[in-house]
């Protein structure tokens, strides 16, 4: 059976940092994209950072880029999202997703092409 269990969501000040965890089992993390996605209450879920960790690409959106880092652990089947300089407009709910794919490119983004998500962590950014 498939699991994805995200954590380390929080309330946290504008300027600081967190970092998220995506804990997954009943599949090989090497061969698997792993995503994180974020959304906002009214919002659309947008596409955050991607990992393949067989080759160890990496994708971030345009409004992380820089501030965060995806990195995973495969021996502990985690990944992980480092948060830094977080600002108010990073807040929502964020997931982790599972993509049976060892190549993603310029899709990485796109949400309907995983196939397996988890029940998100809340991160909330105040000013």
């Amino acid at each position: 059976e498939v699991q994805i269990v995200e954590s380390g969501g929080g309330l946290v000040l504008a300027g600081g940092s967190l970092r998220l965890s995506c804990v997954v089992s009943g599949f090989t993390l090497n061969d698997y994209a792993i995503g994180w996605f974020r959304q906002a209450p009214g919002k659309e879920r947008e596409g955050v950072s991607c990992i393949t960790t067989r080759d160890g690409s990496t994708y971030y959106s345009d409004s992380v880029k820089g501030r965060f880092t995806i990195s995973s652990d495969n021996a502990k089947n985690t990944v992980y999202l480092q948060m830094n300089s977080l600002k108010p407009e990073d807040a929502g709910v964020y997931y982790c997703a599972a993509q049976n794919s060892l190549f993603v490119g310029s899709s990485w983004y796109i949400g309907y092409t995983y196939d397996y998500w988890g029940q998100g962590t809340q991160v909330t950014v105040s000013s």
